[in-house]
């Protein structure tokens, strides 16, 4: 198969070149060439920008064709439907990387691709952060009005593993496994209570495989993909981090009301924490990926995860991380009035 990938040198695109290599495609990637391309000469490397407001813009790709593309790198509406209007009758099939964060209400657990999805209050924003959802919704739209039943749409939630520079799982399995890596810190560890709470991720190379099925097998549709519901909770996810390593942190499970108290920003400062006094995020971790399961779409071995991201982790070069999640001394405050 002669597959295009717009991104690839980072995260996700990264496992979905090694794993389209191993499976003997061959490899187109798009991209601003800023960061080094890992394949040599086992690639073809374009080099533009996904804005054709911005030169050389799209110009690399004039006159390709391909059997399929996936999409990782689109955000905005206007720059994803550039790209696939360019490439609308030299694609066959257009696999576009949505988010489960699309949807308009996810307040409740157990929602399917039938959901509703956000729309955009301004159609011409392009303000990312604070749109995130409904821009990715948009940009379904724009993929579905070009390519109609030659779109594919997949919806991930929180991406995991080897290459993730968002520090959130990574954090977790930093706390546990190497904690040195986080600085000094406290002999105990905390975590957001209660241990049942469910979580829900998706190792980025169980993801890549999905979606080269999904390309290979030319199969249309909508797929939430993510762990099953209810595979995971916080207290197992502890239980295999702590299984992960020769020694590790003493566990405080902290309610939610001391964590609020002490500031601690969901999401962020506490990575896959989301609080009840934010019931609009109630079903997040929560979500029915039941179709993409039925599809296909298969889930490693959380200790298998935990054990890669933490070799990972320990050979990259940590400055500069870890500036966003919770910091030794505010851990150490929390330990203290709860102790």
């Amino acid at each position: 198969m002669k597959l295009l990938i717009l991104g690839g040198t980072r995260f996700l695109g990264r496992h979905l070149v090694d794993a389209a290599l191993a499976r003997g495609h061959e490899v187109t990637i798009f991209t601003r060439g800023r960061t080094p391309v890992p394949w040599r000469e086992r690639v073809v490397a374009l080099t533009g920008d996904r804005d054709p407001r911005v030169a050389p813009g799209l110009a690399a790709l004039d006159g390709a064709s391909f059997d399929a593309v996936v999409d990782c790198s689109g955000y905005v509406p206007r720059v994803v439907e550039a790209s696939a209007r360019l490439l609308a009758s030299r694609v066959a099939r257009y696999v576009f990387v949505s988010s489960l964060s699309v949807y308009a209400d996810v307040s409740r657990p157990g929602l399917d691709e039938t959901a509703p999805v956000a729309i955009l209050a301004d159609p011409s924003t392009e303000d990312i952060l604070p749109n995130y959802g409904a821009l990715k919704a948009a940009c379904e739209a724009a993929v579905d009005r070009l390519f109609g039943a030659r779109a594919t749409q997949v919806r991930p939630g929180l991406i995991v593993g080897p290459y993730d520079a968002t520090d959130r799982f990574g954090y977790w399995v930093a706390r546990f496994v190497h904690p040195g890596l986080l600085g000094e810190r406290a002999d105990g560890a905390v975590v957001p209570a209660p241990p049942e709470r469910p979580l829900q991720f998706i190792d980025a190379r169980d993801l890549a495989a999905f979606i080269l099925d999904l390309a290979e097998r030319d199969l249309p549709g909508t797929f939430n993909a993510c762990s099953p519901r209810a595979k995971w909770t916080m207290g197992s996810l502890v239980d295999t981090l702590r299984a992960a390593a020769p020694s590790s942190p003493a566990v405080a499970w902290i309610d939610e009301a001391t964590l609020v108290t002490a500031g601690v920003a969901p999401w962020v400062g506490l990575p896959l924490w989301l609080p009840a006094s934010e019931p609009d995020s109630g079903g997040f971790m929560d979500m029915d990926c039941s179709r993409a399961q039925g599809a296909g779409l298969r889930t490693r071995a959380l200790s298998a995860t935990v054990a890669d991201t933490a070799a990972w982790l320990a050979a990259r070069d940590n400055t500069g991380a870890w500036k966003q999640v919770l910091g030794a001394a505010a851990e150490r405050r929390i330990l203290e009035s709860s102790g």
